[in-house]
């Protein structure tokens, strides 16, 4: 049994490098005012845009620290959705709701994933939707980080999830308790009700991040105000071409 820590919270600052810890003791975060305030703020925006998508038969999720709730100031509103859908009916159910999107990118986390598009709303909010369909393992992805639908949010629901750190986050009454996931696997699994290989392939990337310096995206391309997502598809295509194995440009 692991070494049970207590500690405050300590005051909210910008994010230093984020290092993958292999082991550690288990630790409870108490929360104070300020951190609970954030967190609320910052979910009831996601839980508008959701709302935005639910009321015309849209359904999306929110993901990552906003799920499980150790946010700080710079934690992002991460929301997705699981299946393709055309980027006008996403920008025109913003607009119409007083969000105005400010940017467009493509992202892929490998080359080995679904490309995706991901609708920047501002410099903490975005959403993301997957340029084809999503297999489990990349829904699992989401699961990995914690991920909390319309339900959840109204009803201030947490849920357990790893943070980039390799950290489990579990939510509690006055906080969350964390402890490293490193031989911990099976456990983790189990609790987040994903594929073990889901949990080790997520090691080996945070890992490799870490040891290489590498942290950054394998395709990160802001699209230009005119430009459409064929067009960066057949730009990204060429510069990249396992990108056409992974997406129809047809």
């Amino acid at each position: 049994m692991k070494k049970l820590v207590v500690l405050k919270m300590i005051p909210l600052k910008k994010k230093s490098k984020i290092i993958p810890k292999v082991k550690g003791d288990t630790v409870e975060v108490i929360y104070n005012d300020e951190r609970w305030s954030i967190l609320q703020k910052k979910r009831e925006i996601a839980l508008k845009i959701i709302d935005i998508f639910r009321s015309n038969g849209l359904f999306a999720y929110a993901h990552g620290s906003i799920a499980r709730g150790d946010v700080d100031f710079d934690s992002d509103i991460d929301i997705y959705l699981l299946y393709t859908i055309g980027e006008g009916i996403v920008i025109s159910l913003l607009e119409k709701h007083g969000f105005s999107p400010i940017a467009r990118k493509i992202i892929q986390a490998t080359p080995f994933h679904v490309p995706k598009l991901q609708i920047i709303i501002d410099e903490y909010t975005s959403i993301t939707i997957p340029l084809d369909v999503l297999h489990k393992t990349e829904h699992d992805f989401y699961k990995f980080g914690g991920e909390v639908g319309y339900e959840e949010l109204k009803a201030n629901i947490r849920v357990p999830g790893v943070d980039k750190r390799l950290i489990l986050i579990q939510p509690t009454s006055r906080g969350h308790v964390e402890m490293p996931i490193i031989g911990q696997e099976d456990f983790v699994a189990k609790l987040l009700n994903i594929d073990i290989e889901t949990v080790f392939e997520r090691e080996r990337i945070l890992l490799r991040r870490d040891k290489t310096g590498h942290t950054g995206l394998y395709i990160d391309y802001t699209l230009a105000p005119n430009e459409s997502i064929e067009q960066a598809l057949r730009y990204l295509s060429s510069k990249k071409p396992v990108l056409k194995k992974r997406i129809s440009l047809e």
